[in-house]
């Protein structure tokens, strides 16, 4: 059941794409989501560039990605955060783990691993006798999380079963998501993390890191996630996306229909879109999904 999370500091909100490729419907879905959200709760809004892994980014994509958002209106409070220029945060919150017991080095590899990919604690004590450490784990404790989701509802989460002890600085030397995204938003304050259902299995991950580095407790939202009409995740691959194949107000409507909200048919423009999603947007009429773009776009010949 939907709701709106009480919140005893300044709403912040926060959109973290991977410059990984264009910015397709599923993210500017996450995007005006939260968005609207932060504006709902009279707050910030946030654009962090999550651009921790180098083999996997396309170049110039993070450019794209914040020309896209200023196409369709999407402006920051403040300036934008890149992952790759905050090395000494993530470092001094893995030292701290480390030091405190609550992370261990791993020297397993892929083939020591079980095929259900959940660690089974192999170097918890000590690294294999002769073999060098590889990546390092955060430990995790056999028991079962709770959180209250504003829109998928209550869920209930066991790390320990899910994945085991989970990566935390890769075998390439890279911190890991779970780890970054976490230090990133206990230090941009973020109050609420409103992002697809896609990542709603990593949340209790990151709540046990919040425990552990000593953060406040975020609150969530996981929006919809956005299928094709085969019922398939939309991907940044799909060739017909609404983002380029429509005109920006007719996409903008499009991102408001999939959240719930369906702006009247006599708007036709960017200002006016907006300003009624702003007055009218409410979370508990977000759909938990998932939710099929597989219809017939607005026309084109309606917006220019």
């Amino acid at each position: 059941m939907a709701g709106t999370a009480p919140f005893d500091r300044p709403y912040v909100g926060r959109f973290a794409p991977s410059p990984t490729g264009e910015l397709h419907f599923g993210s500017m879905v996450a995007a005006v989501g939260s968005y609207l959200r932060a504006r709902e709760m009279g707050g910030a809004w946030r654009v962090r560039i999550e651009d921790l892994d180098p083999p996997r980014e396309i170049a110039g994509a993070a450019e794209r990605q914040l020309q896209t958002l200023a196409r369709f209106g999407l402006l920051p409070d403040g300036p934008v955060e890149r992952q790759s220029l905050l090395q000494s945060r993530y470092q001094r919150a893995l030292h701290g783990l480390l030091q405190r017991g609550l992370a261990f080095r791993c020297s397993c590899t892929r083939k020591d691993l079980p095929t259900d990919g959940v660690y089974p604690g192999t170097c918890r004590k000590n690294a294999a006798s002769g073999r060098p450490a590889r990546s390092i784990r955060f430990r995790v404790d056999d028991a079962e999380l709770e959180f209250d989701d504003a829109v998928q509802g209550p869920q209930r989460q066991n790390p320990a079963q899910q994945c085991g002890d989970f990566v935390i600085r890769r075998t390439d030397g890279l911190i890991a998501y779970q780890l970054a995204v976490v230090v990133d938003d206990g230090s941009a304050g973020v109050t609420e993390v409103v992002r697809g259902a896609d990542l709603v299995d990593s949340t209790a991950r990151q709540i046990l890191l919040q425990r552990a580095l000593g953060l406040p407790r975020t609150a969530y939202a996981h929006l919809p996630l956005i299928v094709d009409a085969h019922g398939r995740k939309l991907s940044k691959s799909e060739g017909d996306d609404p983002i380029e194949r429509l005109p920006t107000p007719a996409a903008l409507r499009l991102v408001l229909r999939a959240l719930g909200h369906e702006p009247p048919g006599g708007l036709r423009t960017l200002d006016a879109l907006w300003a009624w999603a702003e007055k009218n947007w409410n979370l508990e009429q977000v759909p938990a999904g998932p939710v099929s773009i597989g219809v017939q776009g607005p026309d084109h010949d309606d917006y220019t």
